[in-house]
């Protein structure tokens, strides 16, 4: 089923959404403890556990209004709600800010697999929206699973060493903004691999 087209604004409104609102949440409760059930949580915990439905909610307005999903957007809402789940049940902080590390390393490691048998599988999953020469997916594969597992290892670093609110405004901001600049100056330097429209008629 091919995706509907919807409006780009309205597209990252859902995508982006849901992290903004758990950032102003967090920002604006952050000091609180509530009282729930006899057990006291953060407003840590509570602005965690409130990204869960604002998520699913969000992703299912996606796939309702395209038809459509992909695998990162599943498989990131699949970890929000585990370690999300973990962090209210054990009261823990520390599974939902873990979760940015297995995102993100599991992307590098999955990456790096197909990288290992020859193949590039960040060709297979973007290939028609950048329609680019084989050599190109290659070295742009390797250079993001570097990226991914850098981003890992940086996210291991800042939560179990900084506080909680640096983490917060760093995995809110300065993460995303690190891996879309990444992207764009890569996609940049392999322009020469980059297919135009008149390559594919020759």
């Amino acid at each position: 089923m091919a995706e509907r087209k919807i409006n780009p604004v309205l597209k990252q409104v859902l995508e982006l959404g849901p992290t903004l609102v758990f950032f102003v949440i967090y920002m604006w409760i952050k000091d609180e403890t509530y009282l729930v059930g006899g057990t006291e949580y953060s407003g840590f915990i509570v602005a965690a556990v409130v990204l869960v439905p604002l998520l699913l909610a969000s992703i299912a307005a996606l796939w309702w209004l395209t038809g459509a999903l992909s695998r990162m957007q599943i498989f990131v809402a699949v970890m929000v709600v585990f370690f999300g789940g973990l962090t209210a049940w054990f009261n823990d902080e520390s599974f939902f800010k873990m979760k940015t590390t297995i995102v993100y390393g599991t992307f590098a490691l999955i990456l790096g697999a197909g990288l290992v048998r020859g193949r590039s599988l960040l060709q297979w999953v973007m290939a028609e929206a950048l329609p680019m020469k084989p050599e190109g997916w290659m070295i742009l594969t390797r250079r993001l699973a570097l990226m991914f597992a850098g981003l890992a290892i940086a996210n291991e670093v800042i939560w179990r060493t900084q506080s909680t609110e640096l983490w917060v405004k760093l995995e809110t901001f300065a993460m995303p903004v690190a891996l879309f600049l990444f992207l764009m100056v890569q996609i940049t330097m392999l322009n020469r691999y980059i297919i135009e429209p008149q390559d594919e008629d020759s």
